[in-house]
């Protein structure tokens, strides 16, 4: 988002350094600053509540622009599954307002500072007065709301579908490789209007192991500052009775895109891995076309590492032991 400064005149003092603030907020925030782009000056920082377990939090994205903080303010965008409507208009008045008191100063710091206090504020709000049905109406949107119907049909999906990840439990009576995180391959980034995609992908041969990929890609910081991270998974099990297929998908705030990427998998009858496609939104709406993204990206990465083949032909690797 950009604000109108037309009508606003810049004090006339030298503009601070961005690369002094810059250095300023990485060394006040550490983990939770994020380097999106450093050439482009775009920057990221999930911000949270103060709570033990912080329930409420956003994605902070900023663009610096060459005459920040003098004359411009910086670009933003602000990103969680949670905000919209009214919510999203007075965290980006309150943005304003701070600008406007603070002209040719660093906002950053007060950005994030203003924004803390209102998730803290929201969360202790919560826990007077919860409601339940307005919260789990929230985690359901996605960025592009605008967008939510996007005309997908889910009874396209074959089998049984765990639709979330809290799904993905423990299966007893397997060995200690079970609880092994496999080797993760990172596809290349695709970029359309400032939002850039990357897909993930990994061998799985147990679903305990869907989760483990998810915790280790979400150890680097730039991956758990994605708007988005969609997970697909499909586990083929050659048991005496025939195939038995484990499969699951989560959409992570994007509508209907973990669902898209699992119909993929079965499509090319991919076997045993799990893909993840994060996505960085860059403030621009895309339509339809985030799900043409979305799809390239895992279809692509399924090419790279042997899993797109002929239906007949290889689906991916096999477990070699005995009795799994």
């Amino acid at each position: 988002m950009m604000l109108d400064i037309s009508t606003l005149s810049s004090p006339a003092f030298p503009a601070p350094s961005e690369a002094d603030e810059v250095q300023a907020l990485s060394a006040i925030y550490g983990d939770e600053w994020c380097v999106i782009d450093e050439e482009a000056h775009i920057f990221c920082i999930r911000i949270s509540d103060q709570t033990d377990k912080p329930k409420w939090t956003l994605s902070l994205q900023i663009h610096l622009p060459d005459d920040y903080p003098l004359h411009a303010p910086p670009q933003y965008q602000l990103n969680a599954p949670w905000l919209r409507g009214m919510e999203r208009s007075r965290l980006e008045d309150k943005l304003s307002e701070i600008y406007c008191e603070n002209l040719g100063e660093d906002l950053v710091y007060l950005w994030v500072e203003a924004l803390r206090e209102c998730l803290q504020n929201k969360a202790e709000e919560n826990l007077r007065d919860l409601d339940d049905e307005a919260d789990r109406g929230a985690k359901c949107q996605s960025s592009e709301a605008d967008d939510a119907d996007d005309g997908f049909d889910l009874s396209l999906l074959e089998g049984l579908v765990m639709s979330s990840l809290d799904d993905v439990g423990t299966e007893c009576g397997q060995g200690e490789e079970v609880y092994e995180c496999p080797k993760i391959f990172h596809g290349e980034t695709l970029t359309d209007r400032r939002s850039t995609f990357q897909p993930h992908l990994a061998p799985v041969f147990y679903k305990e192991q869907v989760r483990l990929v998810i915790d280790k890609l979400l150890e680097n910081k730039k991956i758990a500052n994605a708007t988005h991270n969609m997970v697909a998974y499909r586990i083929v099990r050659h048991d005496k009775g025939g195939p038995r297929v484990i499969q699951g998908c989560d959409d992570d705030g994007e509508t209907h895109a973990g669902s898209r990427m699992l119909h993929l998998l079965q499509i090319v009858n991919a076997e045993n891995v799990v893909v993840v496609v994060s996505r960085w939104y860059g403030g621009i709406q895309l339509g339809p076309d985030r799900f043409k993204h979305i799809n390239n990206c895992t279809r692509t990465v399924l090419e790279q590492h042997g899993y797109l083949a002929h239906r007949e032909e290889k689906k991916g690797p096999r477990s070699t032991k005995k009795g799994k």
